[in-house]
């Protein structure tokens, strides 16, 4: 007879040589590269913690609805299509706001991976890579908006 306060509580799907990102670290991302970028490092980070499906899918969904945000605001506070500086501190507070909620989903998961006492992985090269392409994506994007 096994007893209930022994069982494992973290799944058997994680692989414990798989080194995920800091979480803290991917608001940098989200800052500087906008909702597209951390939508995509909060989804990678989260199969690397071995985050359930249904949260995975969540961070998506978070992901479009701040995209969508982001472009209806752009759209309403810019028509003429001039850019202000208040407008992209805007973009990068919905972009942080999103990747706040995606980072709480990962932090059950973040916990038990900082419970094996392993080393988290460099983000140093997929952030800028990130940062950069998602940042140019997402200004070509509310520059179609604009255009339309």
């Amino acid at each position: 007879m096994s007893d209930e306060l022994l069982r494992p509580t973290i799944s058997s799907a994680v692989d414990p040589k798989v080194q995920p990102w800091r979480l803290n670290s991917q608001a940098y991302v989200a800052f500087f590269g906008g909702v597209i970028a951390a939508t995509i490092i909060a989804w990678l980070n989260s199969g690397r913690l071995g985050v359930e499906r249904g949260k995975r899918l969540m961070i998506v969904g978070t992901g479009v609805l701040g995209l969508g945000a982001v472009i209806a605001l752009f759209a309403l506070l810019n028509p003429d299509g001039e850019r202000t500086s208040s407008l992209r501190i805007v973009v990068r507070i919905i972009a942080v706001l999103c990747i706040l909620v995606q980072m709480r989903w990962q932090r059950p998961m973040d916990r038990a991976f900082q419970l094996r006492g392993t080393d988290y992985h460099s983000m140093w090269v997929l952030g800028p890579i990130l940062v950069v392409t998602c940042a140019i994506a997402e200004a070509l994007l509310l520059a179609l908006v604009v255009m339309l």
